[in-house]
Order: structure tokens, then sequence, then C-alpha cells
């Protein structure tokens, strides 16, 4: 078995182990529902689980499984650990983004391949002072990779001539913002029939005026119309390894086993206050799915997390990583992704579907490590 030490827990104090999964994982009871008012300073430490099993396997298999790869004031990555019958596991990394990743390839003829990979890491809520600007220290160089256009991202044409309407007499990138977030508010929202968290083909979605879909239609969309506006902004690709502890069943993961629990969230970079958090999919999961009626906007559950999700969010949320366009090493089948926030597989006769995790087949699991 190889393996790579948890970095830094080994150095401190001994973890208590936690009650069961369900019991860390249950939701609160509507009735106790809060204040949605996310509040930094109380850092949480979780450990995720994900097992793969190849099934049929045929030839060489191989697998790619996200890593968390974002340290920032809202994460501290702990370190990864992992097992399995592979006869290669390693660690490997998006060249353009950093996104990480444990890859795993077993030898044609291993009858079950299996891989698993823990990962333990740290996350706090994030919540911003708008009261207080900052001194936002960044290379200029390294912001321009955040105003750039992808495959599925475009900055020119109909997505830089909508993101120009909706700013139209806006003087400041916080206006500017800002508006493509009411834009977003006012026109999109969540389709739960779409698979997965979206493709994110934020042109067709424009051309089509097909505005439902989810975290990676809705807030690429945001980020690609800000960023068209010389904005700018970037997907954050994670997943949900908590309950809101303010009550929201939409906002959290509902049970231990988290495989379909991923979502993207977004920031932006602003002159005068640096990166910050936002999520507008969020504000419209709130609107379709936190009750069984679809909620209109200025509904009161809704207009509760609609401000406090520009400059914030809820720190029971993983980040992997923030790439586009992502080129698995060594693959064989299929092109480049879109975002990788999903576990990948391929045999000699293709690739798997990332978003069955029943026939993939692969199971994450989540618990919150109390010290």
């Amino acid at each position: 078995m190889n393996r790579r030490s948890f970095l830094r827990v080994a150095a401190a104090a001994p973890v208590v182990a936690a009650t069961s999964h369900l019991h860390l994982l249950a939701s609160p009871a509507r009735a106790q529902q809060k204040e949605f008012a996310p509040r930094l300073g109380t850092w949480r430490t979780f450990e995720i689980t994900t097992r793969v099993e190849v099934l049929e396997p045929a030839g060489v298999s191989r697998v790619w499984l996200p890593l968390p790869a974002v340290t920032s004031e809202y994460q501290r990555p702990l370190g990864d650990r992992w097992s399995g019958n592979a006869r290669v596991m390693k660690t490997a990394s998006d060249p353009h983004y950093g996104a990480a990743m444990l890859y795993a390839e077993f030898a044609a003829g291993e009858a079950a391949p299996v891989v698993e990979v823990t990962s333990r890491f740290e996350a706090q809520d994030r919540a911003f002072d708008w009261s207080k600007k900052v001194a936002a220290h960044e290379d200029p160089v390294a912001l321009k990779m955040w105003t750039k256009a992808t495959d599925f991202m475009p900055t020119d044409g109909i997505v830089r001539e909508t993101a120009l309407e909706i700013t139209r007499g806006k003087a400041t990138d916080l206006e500017k913002v800002r508006a493509v977030y009411d834009w977003i508010l006012a026109n999109t929202y969540r389709e739960p029939k779409v698979r997965g968290c979206g493709v994110g083909d934020i042109k067709a979605m424009l051309e089509t005026k097909s505005f439902g879909g989810k975290c990676g239609d809705i807030n690429g969309l945001f980020v690609g119309l800000v960023r068209s506006v010389g904005v700018p902004a970037r997907d954050i690709y994670g997943i949900r390894v908590a309950p809101s502890t303010f009550g929201y069943k939409s906002l959290g993961a509902g049970s231990a086993i988290i495989s379909r629990a991923q979502h993207c969230r977004a920031e932006v970079f602003l002159t005068d206050y640096g990166w910050v958090a936002m999520d507008p999919a969020d504000v419209t999961k709130v609107a379709r799915e936190e009750t069984s009626e679809w909620l209109k906007i200025d509904h009161p559950l809704v207009e509760a997390v609609r401000p406090k999700l520009f400059g914030g969010w809820e720190g029971n949320w993983l980040a992997y990583n923030t790439a586009h366009d992502v080129a698995l090493p060594n693959a064989t089948q299929g092109g480049r992704l879109a975002f990788f926030m999903y576990p990948q597989s391929e045999t000699s006769q293709g690739r798997r579907d990332s978003l069955d995790p029943d026939t993939f087949k692969y199971t994450i699991t989540s618990r919150e490590i109390k010290a």
C-alpha cells in the first residue's frame, strides 16, 4: 500500500473520534432554522474518503480523483493518503491551473480494480465587510488569467454584448459585478432535471435564452459575464461536506454519503477589496429546492441568503480547484473536461460516466473531526 501521510495532522494534538456520520450530518430541524449569517473565525476539520471500484474492467484501467488544491483564508488542506491495487498510484496536477489529483493505473487483467483516497482539510465561513476597503495585492499578470476565455466560457460575441448591456452606466468594478449578480438572479433558475452540475456552456445559454441549469451553468454564466467586462473572476469547483448550520436543507450535504453533493462557487477580484466570494447559483437553489414550492426571488427564505451570498458563503464545503478545460494526464479516451470535481475513470472501452456513481462505481463519504 502506497500512501502520503497527512500533512501537519501528525504534529497536531490527538484527534478525538467523531460520533457517527449520520449523527454529524443530520440536518437541523426546519423549526430551528437560524438567520443565514456566515461569520469568520471558526475553523472546522473534515475528512472525506472517495472509494472507486472499476466495474467490468477492460484492458488498462485508469482513475483520476480530485484532491484539495486550494489553500486560502477559507481553507487549509491537511494532506491525503491512499491505498488500492493499482500498479501506479501517484499525484499529478493540471499544468495551467494546478488542479491536484490522484492518478491510479491498473494492469490489464486486474479483475477487481479498486482505489481509495482520504483527504483532510480545515474550512471556515466567508463573510465580507463592505464598509472596509482593503489594500488588495495581486500580481497583474496573474490576474489576467482570470479574465481570459475558455472553451465553454467565451468572453466575446454574445457574452460581451450581454454583459455590456447589463453593466451600462456602471462605473466601478463593484457596481458592474453587482449588476451582473442581480441580472443572474432575475433571469436564471435552477433546473433539477439537469444532470450533475451542468456543463457551463454559457454561449449556448445566451443564444437559446435557456437559462435553467445548475451551479456549473449559473455560476459559470456569472463568471463569464464578469470576465467579459474586464473584471477578474473564477469558478471554484468542490463538494459539500456537511449540513448547513443555519438549517437550509438545500445548502448542505444531507447525509454522510456525499457522492452527488458536488458544487461550484465563484470569486471576483475587486480593486478595493481583493478576492470576494460569490454564489448566485445557491440563491437559485434555495428558491427551487428549499421547500416543495418554487419560491420567488423576493420570498423571505430567498431574500435571507441573497445578500449574504454576495460576499460570503458557509464553510461546509471543500474547494478542489479552479481549473477549466482540464486534460487528464495519460488519458486515452474522451476529451478535455470542462471542469474537474467528479471522479473520472476509463478502460479500453471508453470513458466512464462520472455522473453515475452507482455504475461507475464510486462512493464519497464525509465526517467532521472534533478535536
